[in-house]
């Protein structure tokens, strides 16, 4: 019997092979950058697994050379948290898309979670994850991760959201001609078509929780503070000591470690997801990353992400696919009945968990002290309409035109997201300083501190709707002369709208949240308030007074789903309606 050859049987030859994945100088640098960051997380995951006491006997000090560890321990507790969002992104908001019963839960849930401040969030959850490790550091890191998650997952979610709602119609219409199942519809057109404005919203988080690591870091319970080792804790101390030279170590530290992930991990992220974008002709100017390059160029580490590319193959081999069925017979009597029951439901439990609160508050507070709070929320309403119209004046044309211009998005995509990872509360003491020495009045002047933090997401989500923008709708309006104000308005408005309401809404919610610390700030001795929700809040919650604390919460979570409700969901309707490419 005559013997086949490797080739003939179908068998890339060994000799073959050995050539075609041969290491290269690729394979060199990257086999260097992956070893390093290996080491750089198992040296950041040293010691959280030892007892409480550790942070005890080694405290957080002001001295620069453990800055470069306190970083690095920020930055794997952000991005632990930014996984745990992008997990909670696909499964919630995807259910949100799918199913309206359920949409009618998780979409209210959101906006409530989004004006929650942070420290409501520790206070119920700190003594959860620490009960999970007693007396270990892991408990405290857990509590730490899922406080900066809740300053990440929101806009992420919503973005996602909106992203499943506006899918266009022709290629809704073919998936369903297809039959395609929902797993496959979710991994061929659902997280496809919504990866680009992800990424960009997932930079956002990371920036945003910056925001926050000040409060994540420094974790009470009961009359003791435990405080982790990273830049949150590091500033806190500074501010705590008004040393301005910590804080500038702390921000040029901030500045290296948001430069150094935007050229490994976002740039490179940012130049693959461009691939889906929804066009039907190329782009001749496409983002660019040198990590990217560089990663496509190895042979080796295909085969060590093998594994990673074919959990998709195999979701998509165990699902059984289109399936020959006969056409669907709907009891719609029976449907809104369903739907009826199931709205009882929801507007039972509504009217339980109010009762609920009514009835706490109502033990030591009047009617009087609601229509009190009630007033001051509507000065704090005010604030955020006022900063969210000027803040989308300001960042709209400039989302458009960096957006349209990969290059110039290139340059400053780590400029931007320095800047939204930028502290607000560094800049609290130069506002208490300029508004004592110039007698202004903090009804005014404290207010822009509310959108220092949020502005950012009206920024980001316009950049992602004007990259979104297809290459052949834009080469059109070039060939047709659509120039000026006529641009803007057919062209660039439409296409960034959708994204510009996520931008916005989230925007909104996070000012209000930010009211609480902008509305009553200190520097010193000197302290200002000024008149609203958010001082109300603050100063209940130094004093201790918790049913105030509730009904603060609860009125601001009142007005954030009235908002939404009343401004932003009729707008994310007319997107879909009347916006959505097809």
């Amino acid at each position: 019997m005559k013997k086949m050859t490797p080739i003939a049987r179908g068998v890339r030859p060994f000799s073959r092979m050995f050539r075609l994945t041969a290491p290269n100088r690729a394979d060199a640098v990257a086999f260097v950058l992956l070893t390093a960051l290996a080491m750089f997380v198992f040296r950041g995951a040293e010691g959280i697994a030892e007892p409480l006491s550790r942070l005890r006997i080694e405290p957080v000090t002001l001295d620069p050379a453990y800055l470069p560890y306190y970083a690095l321990r920020t930055t794997l507790r952000m991005f632990a948290a930014l996984f745990v969002s992008l997990v909670f992104t696909l499964v919630i908001a995807t259910l949100a898309a799918r199913s309206r019963r359920a949409s009618q839960i998780i979409v209210p849930a959101l906006d409530i979670l989004q004006s929650v401040p942070i420290l409501g969030f520790l206070t119920f959850t700190v003594t959860f994850f620490m009960g999970l490790f007693p007396g270990r550091i892991l408990g405290v890191e857990l509590a730490a991760v899922f406080a900066i998650f809740t300053s990440q997952a929101w806009n992420m979610a919503f973005s996602f959201y909106q992203s499943l709602r506006s899918i266009p119609s022709d290629l809704d219409e073919v998936s369903r001609g297809f039959g395609l199942s929902p797993v496959r519809r979710f991994l061929r057109l659902d997280l496809p078509f919504a990866t680009p404005a992800l990424v960009w919203n997932m930079m956002m988080s990371m920036s945003g929780g910056w925001f926050f690591v000040v409060a994540s870091e420094a974790i009470t319970v009961g009359n003791t503070t435990v405080t982790l080792p990273g830049i949150g804790s590091w500033l806190a101390l500074a501010i705590a000591r008004e040393d301005f030279a910590a804080i500038g170590w702390a921000v040029g530290a901030m500045a290296v470690v948001i430069l150094l992930y935007d050229q490994l991990v976002f740039r490179p992220v940012v130049a693959w997801a461009d691939r889906f974008r929804f066009e039907q002709t190329a782009s001749s100017e496409r983002p660019r990353s040198w990590a990217f390059d560089l990663f496509r160029r190895t042979r080796l580490l295909p085969l060590l992400f093998a594994p990673v590319a074919g959990l998709g193959r195999l979701l998509l081999t165990l699902d059984r696919g289109p399936r020959e069925r006969a056409a669907p017979k709907r009891d719609w009597q029976a449907g809104r009945i369903g739907n009826a029951i199931w709205t009882a439901l929801i507007g039972v439990a509504v009217l339980f968990a109010g009762w609920t609160i009514i009835a706490y508050v109502a033990r030591t507070l009047s009617w009087g002290d609601a229509l009190s709070v009630l007033g001051l929320a509507c000065v704090t309403m005010l604030r955020v309409l006022v900063l969210i119209a000027l803040a989308s004046l300001i960042w709209v044309p400039i989302g458009v035109w960096i957006g349209l211009r990969p290059k110039w998005a290139e340059r400053l995509q780590p400029v931007a997201q320095f800047l939204a990872a930028f502290p607000a509360n560094v800049l609290f003491p130069f506002a208490v300083i300029a508004i004592v020495h110039w007698k202004l009045s903090p009804d005014v002047w404290l207010s822009p501190l509310m959108i220092l933090g949020t502005q950012w997401y009206i920024l980001f989500n316009v950049i992602a709707g004007a990259s979104a923008i297809p290459t052949d709708l834009r080469e059109a309006a070039d060939m047709f002369g659509v120039k000026g104000w006529q641009w803007w308005r057919q062209v660039a408005l439409p296409g960034v709208f959708p994204y510009y309401v996520t931008g916005a809404l989230t925007a909104s919610g996070g000012s209000w949240n930010a009211s609480i610390v902008a509305e009553a700030v200190s520097w010193g001795n000197a302290r200002l308030e000024a008149s609203g929700l958010g001082a109300f809040i603050a100063k209940a919650t130094a004093a201790g007074d918790y049913p105030r604390v509730a009904l603060g919460i609860a009125v601001m979570s009142l007005f954030v789903i009235a908002f939404n409700r009343l401004l932003w969901r009729p707008l994310y309707t007319f997107a879909e309606r009347r916006l959505r490419l097809a």
